[in-house]
């Protein structure tokens, strides 16, 4: 794995402050109704994508996620701005302003949704890993899943052509312990959700969700392996987020001294209290670094008011390939 610096936690610092601040923008501008349709946010899962993205080859790797996936497409590379567009439903967003917060895409960036469907993309990521293995591409594909997501037929009939084929695939469980709004206590049999890979002799762990550095080094193993045709790894992550699922969500299925408690261990707060007692950096520093993000959401914010509403005829332009679709009029 590359070396760990100081330079290391000011990045993931700074990567996961960017991704917190941006999405609580989200949020002000959702009940504002700037922002409409579905909102999920991702606060308190940052360490994931910072930890997994370090070991990834953003040149040549995938990744495909469920609709929790703003942030996931910004450690990818995307630029802010053109998410922050999509988000708005403008035609300067990843997807012409047509996909909105569950559909953030980006074919250039290898990140492919951004998708609806709980469990949908299990096997779409399986598909992705197969190609680059048809191809001989060393690359993985990152596949996300949530813990919801666990028991849908499609993980399993996935998770066994994964092994026959040896398919260059790392699935990550983002286990939030609620899903939608049930815990996982009530609704899975099997409390270690990683033990699932075991049924399908698949390599499987879990790993703490608030450590970047224990992510990173436990999915460069599984990228490792994927890229040296042994096939796929399954992560169970435990991570929770301090949102409801939704911004609809009235989260009555948790108690608010819950999530205190669990905003003790927030893997910023944590990063944070590191760098400073290391003397990496100062207050002072942290404070104009706070300022300096801010900045930037506010000119990705400002990128995305005015830039221009997509045409009634974009969707047949980009969506369908069709150059006489029968269904236009």
């Amino acid at each position: 794995m590359k070396k760990i610096t100081p330079d290391t936690y000011l990045k993931w610092y700074k990567d996961m402050s960017f991704w917190r601040k941006f999405e609580e923008r989200c949020r002000y501008l959702y009940f504002n109704q700037n922002i409409s349709g579905f909102l999920h946010l991702y606060s308190g899962q940052e360490a994931l994508p910072a930890g997994i993205t370090y070991v990834m080859n953003l040149k040549t790797d995938n990744m495909i996620t469920g609709y929790r996936c703003h942030i996931l497409a910004l450690a990818m590379g995307i630029d802010p701005k053109q998410v922050m567009a999509e988000l708005y439903g403008k035609k300067t967003g990843t997807s012409s302003g047509l996909g909105g917060s569950m559909h953030i895409f980006s074919k250039r960036y290898r990140f492919y949704g951004g998708y609806g469907i709980v469990g949908g993309q299990i096997p779409l990521g399986a598909g992705i890993a197969f190609a680059d293995k048809y191809f001989n591409r060393k690359a993985v594909t990152v596949t996300f899943l949530g813990d919801g997501a666990i028991w849908q037929g499609a993980l399993h009939e996935t998770f066994n052509m994964s092994m026959l084929l040896k398919l260059p695939v790392v699935y990550i469980c983002e286990n939030n312990k609620y899903a939608m709004g049930t815990s996982v206590t009530k609704s899975s049999c099997i409390q270690n959700i990683f033990q699932i890979g075991f049924s399908y002799d698949m390599p499987a762990k879990s790993l703490d969700g608030t450590s970047p550095l224990k992510i990173a080094k436990e999915v460069e193993k599984a990228i490792k392996r994927a890229k040296n045709g042994k096939g796929p790894s399954f992560l169970e992550i435990l991570t929770y987020r301090f949102r409801g699922h939704s911004m609809s969500d009235p989260e009555s299925y948790r108690k608010r001294e819950e999530v205190i408690e669990k905003k003790r261990y927030d893997t910023i707060l944590k990063i944070k209290n590191k760098i400073l007692e290391q003397q990496l950096i100062t207050k002072k520093f942290l404070t104009a670094l706070d300022l300096e993000l801010i900045k930037k959401i506010d000119e990705c914010v400002v990128f995305a008011e005015i830039s221009e509403s997509p045409h009634k005829n974009t969707m047949y332009n980009v969506v369908y390939s069709q150059n006489k679709y029968p269904f236009l009029k």
